[in-house]
């Protein structure tokens, strides 16, 4: 196949970047289900949820919790989705790494509180109708979302890197979609092959915008191949490491 991009049909995707005001919210769970082995949904409610704005599918809050030493620590995570008619978010936990946030998820029951803070701001990207999404399991909430936000009309394709086939997630879309799944073992999370494969059989036009979320390493590598290998413009290209094998916090927002 051509691997080299065509002419975009524009110059650039519109990403307008808005900024919110960061307050503290004390919050109350009300469920806890696990959608898959290993992914644990939590919805979570409050009074001072009234005002809670996320305008992007990959928005993160930051949720404080304590250590195991009893200090107090915030972790990254995406909104899965806000109804300001019920006023109620949801929260996706993805069990791969026992950190703070992690064992407070696997302790959380009705009526168990937390404290978010954020997002500090949102990126809204419109001009946009044909997207490629690659992500594990820590992207898979913001996947998720930006497949069920996605308008009438848009073409989909998704990469989705989880450990086996009980992982796999269903998203409902009035978009087009195509969801694909590669399956490795927890101990490979940093090996980018297998999504690289899959991406060597997906067609990029130049105005397709490609959003990646991964281990940083593997979201670096990525980027790499889509730039170097299939000459993928850099205005049409968002990676991020959501998380780095290893190391405690150490997201990467923008991969260089």
């Amino acid at each position: 196949m051509d691997n080299s991009a065509t002419i975009p049909s524009q110059a650039y995707p519109v990403i307008e970047r808005v900024r919110h005001e960061i307050k503290r919210r004390e919050l109350i769970v009300d469920t806890v289900d696990y959608i898959t082995p290993h992914m644990l949904r939590i919805t979570l409610s409050g009074e001072s949820l009234s005002d809670f704005t996320s305008l992007g599918a990959d928005d993160h809050v930051k949720v404080v919790v304590p250590s195991a030493d009893g200090e107090m620590e915030m972790r990254d995570y995406t909104p899965r989705s806000y109804d300001n008619k019920t006023g109620r978010l949801v929260l996706d936990f993805a069990l791969h790494e026992a950190g703070p946030a992690t064992r407070w998820a696997l302790d959380a029951r009705p009526g168990s509180s937390v404290t978010i803070a954020g997002p500090r701001g949102s990126a809204v990207i419109t001009g946009v109708s044909k997207w490629v999404l690659v992500g594990d399991e820590t992207a898979l909430p913001a996947i998720g979302r930006l497949i069920e936000e996605a308008k009438p009309g848009d073409t989909i394709t998704a990469i989705g890197i989880v450990t086996d086939k009980g992982e796999e997630q269903r998203f409902e879309t009035a978009a087009r979609l195509s969801m694909k799944w590669v399956h490795r073992p927890a101990s490979e999370v940093t090996d980018p092959l297998p999504v690289l494969s899959v991406l060597d059989g997906i067609d990029l036009t130049a105005d397709t915008f490609v959003w990646v979320a991964a281990e940083a390493s593997v979201a670096r590598a990525i980027k790499i191949y889509l730039t170097g290998k299939r000459n993928h413009p850099l205005a049409w290209l968002k990676a991020a490491g959501y998380w780095t094998r290893g190391l405690a916090d150490t997201g990467v927002k923008t991969i260089e």
